[in-house]
């Protein structure tokens, strides 16, 4: 099962997001995963990003509004214009349910999960897709929600035969303490699918880099996580790359790197 994830910039960086949208569906087409986590994703006129590109690909898609990061007030340009911020899954599997879990915070609206059981031919799959925090001053917000997160992975509830899936912007790097949550419950994917211990996913070499994310900036935030789904089982994964680093007919579709990831079923 090929595993993706994206922080997909929502509409920023001008009227370009246009022809981004364009190149991102190229990207996902080209690496055509099953399963494709959305960060920063836009919901407008009651359409996501995540349903147009399941519309090209032919599948099946999920969305829920969160409130990281804010949309821009005012907005930047008239495109952004009461669209919303949220995270989306694209999945080669029906939907059978979708909800949406809120995460803690203190310093803002709190953001949320989305949390989704496909229907793969093995049985549900449960896959929980989110962006957390960045703020360096509030850090505290960061730790509580990838808490939460591990806590939402490990729920029993999500138990079965298949193993339990995140994907998602976790805005920290390998090592950090904000990771700790989750490698103490799940299997970080890029790592066992033997990804470049080395590999970024917010490089600064992008010319629209967010250079002021210090915390971030030339790390490995985005991440895939899994966990059996039931005891006696194993996580295995192989092939971890990176996608959507280069142009597009000369248009980079994004300022953060793709994950994918292969994962045995």
């Amino acid at each position: 099962m090929r595993l993706m994830t994206w922080n997909v910039w929502w509409r920023f960086g001008g009227p370009a997001w246009r022809a981004r949208q364009d190149a991102i569906a190229a990207v996902v087409e080209a690496v055509r995963p099953d399963v494709l986590g959305l960060q920063e994703a836009w919901l407008a006129d009651g359409r996501s990003q995540a349903d147009e590109i399941a519309a090209r690909l032919g599948q099946h898609a999920a969305f829920v509004p969160i409130s990281v990061p804010p949309v821009p007030e005012p907005a930047e340009h008239p495109e952004q214009v009461g669209v919303e911020m949220g995270v989306g899954l694209v999945s080669r599997w029906p939907v059978r349910a979708v909800t949406r879990h809120v995460l803690p915070a203190q310093h803002r609206e709190p953001p949320a999960a989305l949390v989704a059981t496909l229907d793969h031919p093995a049985g549900p799959l449960h896959v929980v897709v989110a962006c957390t925090e960045w703020e360096v001053d509030r850090a505290d917000d960061h730790l509580a929600q990838t808490r939460a997160l591990a806590a939402l992975l490990t729920d029993p509830g999500l138990d079965g035969d298949l193993p339990v899936v995140f994907l998602g912007d976790l805005n920290a790097g390998p090592g950090t303490p904000e990771l700790a949550p989750l490698d103490a419950v799940a299997t970080d994917l890029w790592s066992a699918g033997g990804g470049d211990p080395d590999a970024v996913t917010l490089s600064s070499a992008v010319p629209f880099a967010p250079l002021e994310a210090v915390k971030q900036i030339d790390r490995r935030i985005d991440h895939a996580y899994a966990r059996p789904g039931r005891p006696g089982a194993s996580v295995v994964a192989h092939g971890s790359v990176l996608a959507g680093t280069a142009e597009v007919d000369g248009v980079l579709p994004s300022d953060h790197w793709a994950v994918v990831t292969d994962l045995d079923v």
